[in-house]
């Protein structure tokens, strides 16, 4: 009787031990499917774009077919790793050969995104108990950061998502070692997060090993210089990093830039609005945690940037500091759990408690709101008409095709966008006196303005009439005849 017993207890404890693992293995299971829906049904519905899931699929196609990672709708022969340093984009190349669709790399994304929530489930249910971590995972999980970038295409920032978060679950642990072999991969994930790098070595360097975190710190900060200064102009073909307009100084000269800096920061008002949502998912309580300081490059180089792209909480730029915010939060609140004392217990439930309530305050106003509307889950017309035109392109063609019917044909034909964007590899410019004429076999335009977020109604990248005159150029001056049309769809055939 002793030995069955005795034998018994193992299989109890294994029970409870893999328990947990259940907690925070299934949220990322519940996760993946949420976000691979919202991926497939904008996919399906055409509301993805050129700009960006038809780039990142052109860069990991020439990837699978052991090319350099050239991107047409980027420019003509454009390396993408000119444009952003993303060779982790590499790994995604077996599977894509297995599977050439764009949905490969929309649930790739989703994936990824949902496994951040791994070492932030743990470690809260470590730090603060069950329940809170069901509240961490919920608020990571549904935060408006993650939804922003579910929502607009595919972005290698994804990789970055779960490497920060098991570096941020290392940092509170004191797993110097771990931290890093965590968070160096970054350098390979986009040519900014060598200063997130640093940011990692910064906190070892205060808190731990300071050998090691300066170390951490110097890899990352010669990391992205390299990147920015010597790779990315390298491999682009205009010989300059594409992006350098969004780092030019906003007063003049270097010195009154740094000056201004502070109240740069948060002016105009949509930054101080973005700064105060950063937060708002950890009810502002993260910032009472030194691990907040992780999340200063991205917010510094976004608020400091040029771009009003990078001032909002469109896109996917804050994704990243998702993780961050949230463990940030599990850490500022476990002292007040291990104190024990009553108060102490209170504040942490108050504080679990206003997180949940500001997660669901904020679901309505960001994308994955969209799964609970009709439109989501009905096809029309329109979508109906595309593709059955896009049918008729025969695979391994040359096409041009607008902004959104360009990631329909990207897996299957060489596609370039209509009208020409970017003209000589410039992004942003639109006043360029010619647009270069189409030189492929199709053109496919859709005149009807599609209406999805993060964009209102409209054309891009030219206003329509401009877009227009360019399809009747086509045809008159550059020898291309209508095959099709329909429901505002054209399709011309050289």
């Amino acid at each position: 009787m002793r030995g069955v017993g005795a034998a018994s207890i193992p299989g109890r404890l294994g029970a409870r031990t893999t328990r947990p693992a259940l907690l925070w293995w299934g949220w990322a299971a519940a996760l993946f499917l949420l976000y691979a829906a919202v991926g497939a049904r904008r996919q399906a519905l055409i509301r993805t774009t050129g700009y960006d899931l038809g780039i990142f699929e052109q860069a990991v196609k020439a990837y699978a077919q052991l090319r350099a990672p050239v991107a047409p709708l980027r420019g003509d022969g454009f390396n993408l790793l000119g444009d952003h340093f993303h060779p982790v984009l590499v790994v995604l190349a077996p599977l894509y050969r297995l599977a050439p669709s764009p949905y490969t790399l929309l649930f790739a994304q989703a994936a990824l995104l949902a496994l951040a929530v791994v070492p932030l489930a743990r470690r809260a249910r470590q730090a603060l108990g069950r329940r809170a971590a069901h509240v961490i995972a919920f608020a990571y999980g549904l935060s408006w950061g993650i939804a922003s970038a579910v929502a607009f295409d595919f972005h290698e920032v994804c990789f970055a998502v779960p490497l920060v978060s098991y570096a941020l679950e290392a940092l509170a642990l004191r797993r110097w070692r771990a931290a890093v072999a965590w968070a160096a991969p970054l350098l390979l994930v986009k040519e900014d997060l060598g200063l997130t790098l640093a940011a990692v070595g910064g906190y070892i360097a205060w808190k731990g090993r300071r050998r090691l975190g300066l170390a951490t710190a110097a890899a990352g900060l010669l990391g992205s210089a390299l990147e920015f200064k010597v790779l990315m102009p390298f491999f682009s073909p205009a010989g300059t990093y594409a992006h350098a307009a969004n780092l030019e100084p906003a007063h003049g000269s270097l010195l009154a830039t740094l000056a201004f800096a502070p109240l740069d920061a948060v002016r105009p008002e949509v930054k101080a609005t973005t700064l105060v949502l950063v937060f708002a998912p950890a009810a502002l309580i993260a910032l009472r945690s030194p691990l907040a300081w992780i999340a200063a490059p991205t917010l510094g180089w976004r608020m400091l940037s040029q771009n009003p792209f990078h001032w909002g909480t469109s896109f996917h730029y804050t994704a990243v500091l998702m993780p961050v915010v949230l463990a940030a939060m599990t850490d500022a609140l476990a002292p007040y759990r291990r104190s024990g004392d009553a108060l102490g217990r209170r504040h942490v439930r108050a504080s679990l408690a206003t997180t949940a309530a500001v997660t669901l305050v904020l679901i309505p106003s960001f994308p994955l709101a969209q799964l609970v509307h009709r439109s989501t889950w009905r096809s029309t017309a329109h979508i109906a008409a595309a593709r059955d035109l896009l049918r008729r392109i025969p695979d391994g063609a040359t096409v041009a095709a607008s902004n959104r019917l360009a990631p329909q044909l990207t897996s299957r034909t060489d596609v370039v966008l209509f009208p020409t964007y970017p003209v000589h590899w410039r992004l942003y410019d639109t006043d360029a006196a010619a647009v270069p004429p189409p030189s492929t076999q199709w053109i496919v335009y859709d005149r009807v303005p599609a209406e999805s977020w993060p964009y209102p109604p409209g054309y891009w990248p030219y206003p329509k009439d401009r877009q227009e005159a360019e399809l009747m150029k086509a045809e008159q001056a550059y020898g291309y005849r209508i095959v099709a049309q329909r429901d505002g769809i054209t399709l011309l055939r050289r």
